[in-house]
């Protein structure tokens, strides 16, 4: 499944930001595909959603409202994106 368009409900991954890189280059949490389930989308770009993202710590909503989540394929893994779930 290569196509942007998702639609509520659906379970895509979201690629998390991790925190911030130490002095000494190493990273407490790098970045992370996590599971997201899209609860909105943008109707003007499919491509943008709004997301509730599944961490290992708790849940974290990413709407619309607040600039939501854009598509990028799995070869993509740009922090803050989502993608289909690749198949395993």
């Amino acid at each position: 499944m290569s196509q942007p368009t998702a639609s509520v409900g659906r379970t895509v991954h979201y690629v998390s930001h991790g925190t911030p890189v130490r002095s000494d280059g190493s990273q407490a949490f790098p970045p992370a595909c996590r599971a997201a389930t899209v609860t909105e989308v943008d109707q003007e770009d499919p491509g943008r959603v709004g997301l509730v993202v599944l961490n290992p710590t708790g849940q974290f909503f990413h709407p619309l409202a607040a600039g939501g989540s854009v598509y990028a394929d799995e070869a993509g893994m740009l922090a803050g994106s989502w993608h289909w779930p690749e198949r395993v």
